[in-house]
């Protein structure tokens, strides 16, 4: 192994222009997490370039010359004789042993117990980050938005060719059982749904044991691929699913419904920015914190919207709510009502905003 980690030591990492996100790595050691293609080695080899080449060691770990019992036995002389300051082990798994190194950096999809290490979950770009891949900032960006998703590399792929590279993406990512799952999801995004419920469809066409489908949805959403989310107040309720990217949709599913794909546009701001939120009946996004409803209507009209409003007055009277926020593509304005403020806001100025 000693040939292996030479090698790695002298090649020169690669980076092409690397925009900002909104975490970084400083001087600590950490666990990156998060799915394929949201970031994390591009993350790692922009920290890495900023430091002194002979300082630090860069490592895949997927790498199949890798004889991890012997790379283990060899990496601890090398960094000593080396004095590598930073390790960095991409597409980690348990199997590594750490040497002694000033930091540390871990990449890998599933979150791994490492309590000395501070976590960092890196998703797909949010619309802010998205942004500094548009030339220009105009209605055009959330248009691309829609259609690109969240994946940065997204932008270099051909418009013809899209679909084909996000299905062999996660072809290469998921195994076959996960694979089936996430297809299913993609058509009930933002819809009711449980291991059961695609447990009992999955079965009329393949055959599958429900313990083995009951983990890989645990799995998937361990990985962050698919996200649940509670109805409030009762966590043994069916919960919603929303997909780790809009982009998925299209590339799985046929089924056109573009209220539910904007509805999970938002529910991904909201994970993004670690922002507390349920479903309850009728309404898309309850915020406790902030006494808060969002309702996604990305082509409201003000006749419906007072039937919704009508239709969800007795939780809003109940539960104090203050303020009802109506996420739209385009429209913007504001509805009286007796009890909660009424605010129609475009996504990309409510994605912007505070």
């Amino acid at each position: 192994m000693e040939i292996l980690l030479e090698e790695y030591y002298k090649t020169d990492l690669v980076l092409e222009k690397f925009h900002q996100r909104k975490v970084s790595i400083d001087g600590g050691s950490y666990q990156i997490n998060g799915i394929t293609k949201s970031g994390k080695t591009k993350l790692i080899k922009n920290y890495l370039l900023s430091r002194k080449k002979s300082s630090y060691l860069y490592v895949d770990c997927s790498d199949i010359r890798i004889d991890i019992e012997a790379f283990n036995a060899a990496l601890p002389s090398f960094c000593n004789k080396n004095k590598i300051d930073v390790l960095a082990l991409d597409n980690y798994t348990p199997a590594f042993i750490f040497p002694n190194v000033t930091q540390l950096l871990v990449a890998s999809e599933l979150h791994h117990e490492l309590p000395y290490l501070q976590t960092i979950m890196l998703y797909p770009l949010d619309y802010e980050e998205f942004l500094a891949y548009e030339h220009k900032y105009d209605s055009s960006a959330l248009n691309h938005f829609v259609q690109l998703g969240g994946f940065a590399v997204m932008h270099r792929v051909n418009a013809d060719e899209r679909t084909l590279f996000l299905q062999k993406m996660l072809r290469a990512s998921l195994d076959d059982v996960e694979f089936a799952i996430i297809k299913l999801c993609a058509k009930f995004i933002s819809q009711k749904l449980s291991a059961f419920m695609i447990y009992e469809r999955l079965k009329l066409t393949r055959k599958i044991s429900k313990d083995k489908l009951y983990k890989s949805f645990e799995a998937l959403r361990k990985k962050n691929y698919i996200h649940l989310l509670e109805k409030y107040g009762h966590t043994r309720a069916t919960k919603k699913v929303y997909l780790c990217d809009t982009s998925i949709k299209s590339a799985l599913s046929i089924e056109k419904n573009f209220g539910r794909l904007f509805e999970n546009m938002v529910y991904l701001e909201l994970l993004k920015s670690n922002t507390e939120s349920y479903y309850e009946d009728g309404i898309d996004f309850y915020l406790p914190r902030s006494d808060e409803i969002l309702l996604c209507k990305p082509f409201a009209d003000e006749r419906r919207l007072f039937k919704k409003l009508e239709s969800i007055e007795a939780f809003i009277f109940s539960y104090g709510i203050r303020k009802i926020t109506v996420i739209t593509m385009n429209k913007e304005g504001t509805i009286s009502h007796p009890f909660a403020k009424v605010a129609i806001i475009p996504f990309d100025i409510w994605a912007l905003g505070d």
